[in-house]
């Protein structure tokens, strides 16, 4: 594991934080999760263009061109063919209920090996389940941003792990389907990428906005709308995506079968020209 706090790389055992972080009280965060292959950051600039609006609109401390320079030299330092790469603001340490001051804030970078799926796993696909809770933004005036108050997505996280599926999908109140507790989600229906509109209960996330970007160079028309739990069920084929897993075609929901098409892979096969060359 690489460790740098605040610019600074240090030995996992003298990383710490003061009990009194309000990451630490109040979940008061906001991280990024990035991916390496081998020593090349995937997406950066895209992954650091969505932190600092974030912190613009929550008006958080956040020192681009330091952090810039940490991934920079923690890139220099990978060896792993694959690694998953942390990257998390705080405003420091609270005294009460008052935002700290900006030079109380600190940013922390973690590294750790990242497994790569399989060709076999993805042929295999997700297993997926309904998340028995719902979405939330608990500053649902604003998008919704990768926030440390991470609870809704932690616990259908595990409630997917209890029940042996890769992911929970998060339904509204109405049946359409939102987001996985770490993905967003893609459905091919009559020849058209559908995906649920971005708004403040569905994030924005950076292998989603490749996502669409691809498809536009493929020639496949994306429509951004409703996602009925219902219609996944009649689409051609169904897939999830995020930073680490880029696509992963969803087998069930549920333990209802999905549609296995195979757009999915022409998909795969550009993504990874455009953003590993």
């Amino acid at each position: 594991m690489i460790i740098c706090l605040n610019g600074s790389f240090i030995p996992r055992e003298d990383a710490t934080i003061p009990i009194r972080d309000g990451g630490f009280l109040f979940g008061d965060t906001l991280f990024e999760t990035l991916k390496g292959k081998n020593q090349k950051l995937l997406l950066k600039t895209r992954h650091l263009d969505r932190l600092e609006e974030s912190a613009r609109l929550l008006s958080f401390p956040c020192n681009r061109d330091t952090i810039e320079t940490s991934l920079e030299q923690l890139a220099a330092r990978l060896t792993s063919p694959a690694t998953r790469i942390r990257l998390t603001l705080s405003r420091g340490d609270f005294s009460g209920l008052t935002w700290p001051t900006a030079e109380q804030s600190r940013f922390l970078i973690t590294t750790s090996e990242h497994t790569e799926l399989t060709d076999e796993e993805r042929q295999i696909g997700a297993t997926c389940v309904i998340a028995p809770n719902q979405r939330t933004n608990p500053v649902n005036h604003l998008p919704q941003m990768k926030r440390g108050n991470f609870a809704d997505c932690l616990y259908a996280a595990n409630y997917a792990h209890k029940s042996n599926a890769e992911e929970a999908l998060f339904v509204d109140p109405q049946q359409n389907v939102l987001e996985g507790s770490t993905s967003n989600i893609f459905a091919i229906i009559d020849n058209h990428l559908v995906t649920p509109p971005v708004e403040n209960l569905i994030l924005e996330g950076i292998m989603r906005q490749q996502i669409i970007k691809t498809a536009a160079e493929l020639g496949i028309l994306v429509v951004e709308r409703n996602l009925p739990i219902a219609e996944l069920h009649r689409a051609d084929e169904v897939f999830l995506t995020n930073s680490l897993i880029d696509i992963f075609p969803i087998a069930s929901i549920n333990g209802k079968a999905i549609g296995r098409g195979d757009h999915w892979k022409s998909l795969l096969k550009t993504l990874r020209i455009q953003i590993e060359a």
